[in-house]
């Protein structure tokens, strides 16, 4: 599901003002600004205050926020049955093993918030989703294209091994220095991919 102008749910702690903006100026008032009830986008505080109103509603209806993923949350009834769901920003994915759990938690959020419906997950930053009848199949095959493309090694040559155990890398005081913002890019983009790649995870922490 999606939130549609997720920053305008984050209600403002703070007293925080705004200009007249052009064509919504009042005559004979012009030196009035507005106080903003709500965030904008823009303003420092709307991720801040979206995220406070969100997680204020979860935990008020019984989701458990976990320890060490703050965007994860699940909540179980007392027949055992549990639903998750994960956040980010204004796109929410969830899942669970109680249909009714589903379609309540569907109907409550978007009486809360006004949202969109997209449907099964098919793709999710960067993670590609195939909803087969036996079970799901994720991929990054398009992120790791791009990668690719991105870093001009779209005519690279693959390898079945991507480290061999053992290998340690040194600096080659003969060879022109390496651009540390381009190689910190490079790095984070292969760590990302690591999420369906485990077979990665050795060589990736090689160069980071």
């Amino acid at each position: 599901m999606d939130v549609k102008s997720v920053f305008l749910n984050g209600y403002l702690e703070e007293e925080v003002y705004n200009e007249q903006p052009p064509g919504y100026i009042k005559k004979g008032q012009e030196d009035k600004v507005y106080r903003l009830k709500k965030a904008l986008y823009g303003l420092k505080q709307a991720p801040r205050a979206w995220n406070m109103r969100i997680d204020d509603y979860f935990q008020k209806n019984d989701f458990m926020k976990s320890p060490s993923e703050h965007t994860l949350y699940t909540k179980k009834n007392k027949e055992g049955d549990i639903m998750i769901v994960c956040l980010y920003m204004d796109d929410m994915i969830f899942t669970e093993n109680n249909p009714g759990m589903f379609n309540n938690f569907k109907k409550a959020m978007t009486k809360e918030f006004e949202m969109t419906d997209i449907g099964e997950m098919s793709y999710f930053h960067g993670v590609e989703v195939k909803q087969m009848e036996d079970g799901k199949f994720m991929s990054q095959r398009k992120y790791a294209e791009q990668i690719l493309s991105r870093f001009r090694m779209k005519d690279c040559n693959p390898v079945a091994i991507p480290a061999e155990t053992g290998v340690e890398l040194r600096v080659d005081s003969n060879r022109k220095s390496v651009n540390p913002t381009l190689y910190k890019s490079m790095v984070e983009s292969l760590r990302y991919l690591t999420f369906t790649l485990p077979d990665i995870t050795y060589a990736v922490g090689l160069v980071s």
